[in-house]
């Protein structure tokens, strides 16, 4: 019988794998463009009972355009560095890490991953393609990034303490 150390035991989870991790970023963009969505019908309701020149509607679209892309990457930049999982991701359980300190990304990898994987989608999503075949079902983001995506470890269960 071979003694396993308490710690190498509970680190071992298993890769998330493309299917789950396609059904999460789904759930993050249903999310974003759900958000979205509500603030731009918010702010057209309230500029529709003002009279504006047709170059105050184009410099609104602009600033409009620009908040879009603004929230969408604050939105996976801030959750993978903070907790490893935008809700799509804990809906599905699994988790982003940094490859090798296996704990939340920093901020400018985040950054990094998130503009690799607009990379890795470019060419017909060949970057994305590639987790089927990696041992640890790595896309070219993580690769560039040096991230791995898990199954998030499971919660300990709630103590009921009598008093």
């Amino acid at each position: 019988m071979i003694a396993v150390p308490v710690a190498a035991a509970t680190t071992h989870r298993d890769y998330a794998g493309l299917a789950t991790r396609t059904i999460a970023f789904a759930l993050d963009a249903a999310v974003i463009n759900l958000a979205a969505l509500a603030v731009g019908v918010l702010v057209g309701l309230g500029l529709s009972v003002l009279h504006l020149p047709s170059q105050a509607r184009e410099a609104i679209a602009v600033a409009g355009a620009a908040s879009y892309v603004i929230w969408s990457v604050a939105y996976f930049v801030v959750f993978w560095s903070t907790t490893g999982q935008t809700p799509g991701d804990r809906l599905m359980r699994i988790q982003v890490l940094d490859g090798k300190r296996r704990g939340p990304l920093k901020p400018r990898r985040a950054v990094l991953r998130l503009a690799a994987l607009v990379l890795a989608v470019i060419p017909l999503l060949a970057g994305l393609w590639i987790m089927l075949w990696d041992c640890r079902r790595r896309g070219l983001h993580d690769r560039i990034a040096r991230t791995i995506v898990v199954y998030a470890a499971p919660e300990p269960p709630l103590v009921h303490r009598d008093r």
